[in-house]
């Protein structure tokens, strides 16, 4: 079985890292668009994440 090339190159890179805060801007709440769907993502009172269309 070879190696996927595109798989490991992209774990070699690294990931950005973006603070949920900075996200909901300090709120609980952000829309999240992806081409043309758009999703909110939600902090709980837990600090748990939901991500939801």
């Amino acid at each position: 079985m070879g190696l996927n090339t595109a798989t490991t190159t992209r774990q070699a890179e690294p990931l950005p890292v973006y603070d949920a805060r900075d996200l909901t801007e300090g709120g609980d709440l952000a829309r999240i668009r992806l081409a043309d769907q758009l999703y909110i993502l939600r902090i709980t009172r837990a600090g748990k994440l939901i991500l939801t269309k």
